[in-house]
């Protein structure tokens, strides 16, 4: 039987699978969702990386360090690998995933023309002692996307959020960018958050509300 603590993490990165109600180790959550070899699981790490990565909690060094057998580092590696393969697969570019293959062995990174190979064809690609179905592997992800995108009513949406998220990538760090979506969605702030967010992050914020400044900037990309 799966560890419930387990599953609460899953579903707190956006696999959901039952009710959460412990503390999120997304690192933790990441390597624990390696080791079970369960293709439940499996089929949905691309969706929590995604997650994780996105809200900067995935750190590549920590998942490594917390698996100490070299075939769960393998697989760990291999669903990384698939993961990216997935992104590009459905048009998806993420700033923090060419960092991530920085950080990956080259070996697995030469795997990655083969790996489209098998998700355009469906078939199966093997993880461990696990099998996964490519199929189901894409189904899970655009599923995931799909129900994302019927809170904000249009995939469309999502997707023009994710370039959003690329900008706000070039213009701020990863600390700011937090604050800045803290405060965009009413999220409460500590003393010393608002205090850094008034004398760093809302001055950008000006800058970029100036619209002779937007002027200037669409007319240089013109």
């Amino acid at each position: 039987m799966l560890n419930k603590k387990l599953l609460n993490n899953v579903n707190r990165l956006g696999y959901p699978l039952m009710e959460v109600t412990e503390d999120l180790d997304a690192n933790d959550t990441l390597a624990e969702v390696v080791k079970s070899n369960d293709n439940r699981l499996l089929e949905g790490f691309p969706v929590l990386l995604a997650n994780a990565a996105q809200k900067h909690y995935f750190d590549y060094a920590l998942v490594m360090k917390k698996l100490k057998k070299k075939e769960d580092q393998d697989s760990f590696n291999k669903l990384l690998s698939l993961s990216l393969v997935l992104y590009q697969f459905n048009n998806l570019s993420f700033a923090w995933a060419n960092n991530l293959k920085k950080s990956m062995p080259k070996k697995y990174l030469a795997d990655l023309p083969d790996l489209r190979k098998l998700l355009s064809h469906s078939d199966t690609v093997s993880v461990g002692s696990s099998r996964l179905d490519t199929s189901r592997l894409k189904k899970t992800f655009n599923n995931y996307f799909e129900q994302d995108a019927e809170r904000t009513r249009l995939l469309k949406e999502k997707h023009e959020e994710l370039s959003l998220e690329y900008a706000l990538s070039q213009l701020f760090s990863p600390k700011q960018k937090e604050l800045f979506r803290k405060k965009l969605e009413g999220e409460p702030l500590t003393k010393t958050e608002r205090e850094y967010y008034s004398r760093t992050v809302k001055r950008k914020v000006s800058a970029l509300a100036n619209p002779e400044l937007h002027r200037l900037a669409q007319k240089l990309l013109a």
